[in-house]
């Protein structure tokens, strides 16, 4: 049996950022609601999850199995792709 999401077009995201305990009956919830999203054919992804939250779904050994993902924070300015800063050329080699 695999926990692997399977290839999904449905993503779910739950963000957790706002809880302030982390105990494993928030981790049951989690578990839980994962197992009915994935029966529903759609993947959960667990947001922004506290590092205390993240210790406990790994010793819990559902790390595999609910994804967690990095906490996403807003850049300042992402630079264009294949753009270089512009800049004063060395001197050539002889």
């Amino acid at each position: 049996m695999s926990f692997a999401c399977p290839n999904s077009l449905y993503h779910v995201d739950c963000d957790v950022g706002h809880l302030r305990c982390a105990d494993f009956a928030r981790v049951n919830a989690l578990a839980r609601a994962s197992l009915n999203a994935r029966r529903q054919g759609v993947c959960l992804r667990v947001v922004n999850a506290s590092s205390e939250l993240q210790e406990l779904i790994a010793f819990a050994g559902l790390d595999s199995v609910l994804r967690l993902e990095a906490g996403r924070e807003a850049e300042e300015r992402e630079d264009a792709v294949g753009v270089e800063e512009e800049r004063q050329l060395d001197d050539p080699a002889v």
